[in-house]
């Protein structure tokens, strides 16, 4: 690890001084990712801003149709929290199976989706409920969030603050997961709302993104067996020491027949 300085701001308008004011500062949420590429000297910031302390990014709020979730949430917390568990409780589930218990408990929902791993969880959930990210410059809606690997439509000294998650009328994830890391080979997110289907896919690809050819069977019918034959193609998908490109094209669907099966249940 190199040296950095460190800063820890009380405020969200001075954190996002600090990040226009450094070119080569980095902001840190709950350091999941950031601290072991440092460690490894694969990041190398000149600063660190720590948003640890700013109260404004915290809270979860669920008020009529939306629910809210503040940047410095952690995973834990969206698991267990009430109006989670109340809107979307798929939601709550996918945080609930995130890594382990150190990695929920120090996590949280902005520092997953400005890293944008392209097996994580949150993206799926953002992009597949149609989710709308807040920061201290503007709104950003999810399809136009997620541009390619590790990368974001997040520009320098711009902080996300909050996620807005529009209720669906059902939705559900599943995931096929590494068993050392938890990370996704292959994770579905499905949700139906007023009168759409959104179908998001994490693990497969170097980045999210939407299965457009199983929302327009879902949105006929809304049931795992309509999508027996549909098939993602497997070119430009990830294949690695953990699965094959092909392998993972098929887990597309085998994940989405799944996800479709719980919303239906309610599970």
């Amino acid at each position: 690890m190199r040296a950095f300085d460190y800063h820890r701001p009380a405020t969200l308008k001075e954190a996002a001084s600090l990040l226009r004011k450094n070119e080569n500062a980095r902001a840190l949420s709950g350091g999941q990712s950031l601290i072991p590429a440092l460690k490894l000297r694969l990041a190398a910031p000149a600063a660190l801003v720590d948003l640890g302390a700013i109260e404004e990014l915290r809270g979860i709020k669920l008020d009529g149709a939306v629910l809210t979730v503040g940047a410095m949430v952690r995973h834990s917390e969206v698991a267990t929290s009430r109006d989670v568990a109340i809107g979307i409780p798929a939601l709550a589930r996918l945080a609930e199976d995130i890594g382990d218990r150190q990695v929920r408990n120090m996590g949280t929902l902005g520092g997953a989706l400005a890293n944008n791993d392209p097996a994580a969880d949150y993206p799926a959930a953002v992009l597949g409920l149609g989710a709308t990210i807040h920061t201290n410059k503007r709104a950003i809606a999810a399809d136009k969030f997620f541009l390619g690997l590790y990368e974001t439509a997040l520009k320098r000294g711009e902080i996300i603050t909050s996620v807005a998650f529009p209720l669906p009328k059902r939705a559900a994830y599943a995931k096929f997961a590494n068993p050392a890391s938890r990370f996704a080979l292959v994770g579905v997110f499905v949700s139906e709302g007023a009168g759409s289907v959104r179908v998001a896919v994490t693990g497969a690809a170097p980045c999210v993104f939407r299965a457009k050819d199983m929302e327009k069977k879902l949105a006929a019918n809304f049931a795992p067996d309509v999508l027996a034959k549909v098939r993602v193609p497997p070119d430009g998908l990830n294949s690695d020491i953990h699965a094959s490109a092909e392998y993972r094209a098929h887990l597309i669907t085998v994940m989405a027949k799944r996800a479709v099966a719980a919303a239906v249940a309610g599970k």
